[in-house]
This record gives structure tokens, C-alpha cells and sequence, in this order.
């Protein structure tokens, strides 16, 4: 963790003269952010009466206002009450070429619980390790994050908090709760340190700035970003992504594939048979999702399966079981523009339901090990990352009491060429096919290993695949009905 710069007064007249060269450089930085392939992430925290707002403030200022945003989230929402807590700050990630500063940033939110108990830093710790692995996630997919710690001892806290309550002009800005934690200093001072211990890491480095000098202080933090990001640009300029897609197509764990192969597709269901446990286990699922919603806990169907495997007439299926109010379906394509210029989760975590709602994704995160991989969309260490990463997405709704339910739909070759065929021949179908997939059948081979892969490093205890025999798409729409009923219900311990 960088030192704390050394407390050294600057004069007024040393400060004006420096001021020029540190706002043509703020502004270059930000020319050549533009067509840079990442995103800056400026995080300003401390502790009270150092100055974060002064600091936000001045760098609004000295910064062209069109190539950057400023957040400071107070309170959550209702809104953001019901979703997991980083929700509300993917929402605000900055795109590639675009720089966000955050006044306290997530670490506040943090900081703001005051944990006392063991129980209470059991869950503080708990939130230092999300805010890590949401860093750790930006950091590996290039974005520059720089956080700044402003520091002021006990003895200059209370100078400064005395200086501004005896100016009219600034005395409304010291509050009741500033002098309780200035009272409360030492132990303020072990969990910030805790804070930072805990999230300090190789791409996201603290940086603790001696904030007693306002002018240092404000040089220090710009000299911080400058150097940061000329180091990063270089970095970035080395390490180019070849968009190079893995050569070979050996598992990396073979059980995912032997899994996927030992399904039987042979499994039969006769049409009458199908209405009366359809109707008998829709109603049954009914009562599940209304009672998951009673009980505030949303639901997250993930549908992922071969093209024309019957993703579509599945969902059809399940959504009439559910109240057209409480649901949205989610049709995941190739991304836009604007989502190839955030981190690919970023397109997902937009749509997380609230509580006691439900969001149906049509295809995932999932394509990120899947088509990506294949395609070449994705370099080798971007997919092979990314089972961590969708471990952790899942882990993180989980914990916040959402129901993940996953499916596979897996047919046989010889069956999707039936339906492809019978797709052409379909006036009303015919809008479903297209050359990709006649170009992902041709690597049958290759994705049989990656789906392998997937079913295997994603099948976690609190997000487990559904693996699903769908050659008879009754038998499969069934199953997805029983299997998603059991699974709210054993979620809910009815």
C-alpha cells in the first residue's frame, strides 16, 4: 500500500504556478482516454473533515466535464435495497474512454455499517471480500482503478472540524455525526485500515494521501491519477488483446463431458399424459413463485442449451405459470456497442430482478465460455477467468436470497438437423435460422467440450446446472416445470 505523502506546506504562490501545467496534463489524460480501450475509476474516501468532497470538487474543476461523471450514492434505494448491493455500482461503471469519480465509492457503504460485534466484522468482512472480487473483476478486464485514502491525524481533524464551525460560511458543514467520529478516531482508524488491508490488491492499489495541506493534498491526488494512468496506457499498449481464440480443444474437465454425453435422449411422453402432469405441476409452480415473492426472494432462470434445443417454447411454457406482472424475459444476443464498452457482466447485472421478482435470461453470462470462447470474442485468459467470475456473479445473488435455476437443453445432432430443416421449410419459422448457426453446427465437436467444461467449473452448490434431455420437447418442458418447482421449493423449505 503507497505511504502517505510527507506533510510539506505548499505557499499559494508555489500551488498557482504548478496549477496550469496539472490542468493541461488532466486534460490531455483525457484526449488520450478517449481512444483507449478502457475505462478510469477515480474512488476518493477518507477520513472525515479531510477533504473528499474539496477534492471532488476541485477535480469537477480542473477536468472537461463532457469526458467524465461524479458519484456520490448516499442511502440505497428501495430500489437497490432489493437487489444485492454492488447492483447499484455496476449500474454506474464508466465505459471504455470514459473516466467515473466516486465520493466514498463502495468502500463507504461499507465503512458505514460501523461493525462492533463479532458478528457485525464477520458481515463487514463478508463485504470487504465482494467489494475485492468486484475490483479484482474490472482490474483483470483492464479498467484503471485508483483509490485514494485521505488521511488526517486526530489533532488535525479536530483543527479542521474547529476551523469550519467558526465561519459562518462553512460552519453547516460539520455535523453532529463528524464530531462523534472524531471522538470515536482510534477505532475508526483500525476498521479503515481493515478496509484497506482487505482491499488492496495489484490492480487496485490504495493510495493514502496526508490531507492536512489542502494545496499538497489536491496536487498529490491529481499527480496519483496522471502517473497511474500513463503507467496503465503503456501497460495496455504492451499487452493489446490478440482476440485469439484457444487452438485446442482438449476438456478442461473431462467429467463435464462425460456427463453430457451419458444423457439419454430416448425419454417419450405421450400428449395426453404430458397435459395432465403439465397442468398438475404448473399450478404447483404457481404457488412456488408466489410464495418465493411473499417471502421477498426473486428468481433468476438462466435458459442455455444447443440452437433449436427449445429454449423458446420452454420459457413459453414456465411463464404460464407466472403472473405476466412479475416477470421479464431477457433475450441475450450479441452485445451493442455500448455493452462491448463495459465489462462483459455489466449487460447482465442490469437486469437483475428485485425482490420477489423474476427476470427469464434466453442465453447468459454463460456465452462468455461458450460462443466467446469458441469464436475467438474472447482471448484464452478472458474465458478461462471467467468460471471464476460466473461463480462469483451467481454466489453474490445467492447470497443476497435469489433463486438461480439453470438449464441445459441438450438434443442430438441428428435431431437439430431435423428441426433445422423443418425450420427452412416453415414460413413462420424460417426468421429463426440464419448462417450462424449452420456455422456453430459445424462445430459440433468443439462446443460438446466447452458445454463439458461449463457443466463442470460452474456447477456450484447454490447455482447447480439442470442438464435437460430435450430430442422430445414434452418431456422437456415437463422436466423444467418439476425440476424449477422443486428447486423454489426446497429454496423456500416447503
Amino acid at each position: 500500500m503507497a505511504k502517505a505523502a510527507e506533510d510539506r506546506r505548499m505557499s499559494k504562490k508555489a500551488y498557482e504556478a504548478r496549477l496550469p501545467d496539472v490542468r493541461a496534463a488532466l486534460v490531455r489524460m483525457q484526449v488520450e482516454l478517449k481512444s483507449a480501450n478502457f475505462p478510469v475509476i477515480l474512488i476518493i474516501a477518507g477520513v472525515e473533515a479531510s477533504g473528499k468532497g474539496d477534492v471532488v470538487n476541485i477535480l469537477n474543476g480542473w477536468l472537461d466535464p463532457r469526458g467524465f461523471e461524479t458519484f456520490a450514492l448516499h442511502e440505497p434505494t428501495d430500489e437497490e435495497r432489493d437487489r444485492p448491493p454492488m447492483w447499484r455500482y455496476w449500474r454506474t461503471l464508466p465505459p471504455a474512454g470514459r473516466m467515473a469519480i466516486y465520493a466514498g465509492g463502495w468502500h463507504t457503504d461499507a465503512l458505514n455499517d460501523d461493525p462492533r460485534s463479532a458478528r457485525e466484522l464477520e458481515l463487514f468482512d463478508a463485504s470487504l471480500r465482494r467489494i475485492s472480487l468486484f475490483e479484482g473483476q474490472l482490474a483483470a478486464a483492464g479498467a484503471l482503478i485508483i483509490k485514494v485514502w485521505l488521511n488526517l491525524s486526530k489533532v488535525a481533524q479536530r483543527s479542521r472540524l474547529r476551523t469550519l464551525e467558526s465561519d459562518p460560511r462553512t460552519a453547516w458543514r460539520v455535523k453532529p455525526e463528524d464530531w462523534k467520529s472524531h471522538r470515536d478516531y482510534e477505532r475508526l482508524t483500525r476498521l479503515s485500515e481493515r478496509m484497506r488491508a482487505a482491499t488492496h490488491q495489484p490492480g487496485a492499489p490504495w493510495y493514502v494521501v496526508n490531507a492536512e495541506d489542502t494545496r499538497t493534498r489536491n496536487l498529490s491526488v491529481a499527480e496519483i491519477l496522471l502517473s497511474r494512468f500513463r503507467l496503465h496506457l503503456k501497460a495496455q499498449q504492451r499487452t493489446r488483446r490478440s482476440g485469439a481464440a484457444l487452438k485446442r480443444t482438449a476438456p478442461l474437465r473431462p467429467a463435464g463431458l462425460r456427463r453430457l454425453l451419458s444423457l439419454s435422449l430416448e425419454s417419450k411422453l405421450a400428449q395426453a399424459s404430458y397435459e395432465k402432469k403439465r397442468d398438475k405441476w404448473l399450478g404447483r409452480l404457481n404457488a412456488a413463485v408466489r410464495a418465493a415473492g411473499q417471502e421477498r426472494r426473486s428468481i433468476v432462470w438462466v435458459f442455455e442449451g444447443w440452437d433449436a434445443a427449445g429454449k423458446g417454447g420452454a420459457i413459453r411454457r414456465l411463464t404460464d405459470a407466472i403472473d405476466a406482472r412479475d416477470f421479464r424475459v431477457i433475450p441475450v444476443a450479441k452485445p451493442t456497442d455500448e455493452e462491448k464498452s463495459h465489462h462483459y457482466l455489466w449487460r447482465f447485472w442490469r437486469h437483475v430482478p428485485r425482490a420477489g421478482m423474476v427476470t427469464i435470461y434466453d442465453r447468459s453470462w454463460y456465452g462468455r465460455v461458450l460462443v466467446e470462447r469458441l469464436e475467438g470474442f474472447a482471448t484464452d485468459a478472458e474465458w478461462r477467468r471467467a468460471y471464476r467470475e460466473l461463480n462469483e456473479f451467481e454466489r453474490e445473488l445467492t447470497e443476497h436470497g435469489v433463486i438461480v435455476i439453470k438449464f441445459w437443453l441438450h438434443i442430438s445432432k441428428e435431431e437439430q438437423l431435423k428441426r433445422f430443416r423443418d425450420r427452412e421449410a416453415t414460413t413462420y419459422k424460417r426468421h429463426k435460422m440464419g448462417h450462424e448457426d449452420w456455422r456453430n453446427r459445424r462445430k459440433w465437436s468443439s462446443y460438446e467440450v466447452a458445454v463439458g467444461d461449463m457443466l463442470s467449473l460452474t456447477n456450484s452448490r447454490f447455482a447447480p446446472w439442470h442438464l435437460v434431455a430435450a430430442n422430445t420437447k414434452r418431456h422437456a418442458r415437463l422436466e423444467i416445470i418439476k425440476t424449477s418447482c422443486r428447486q423454489i421449493e426446497t429454496a423456500l423449505g416447503l
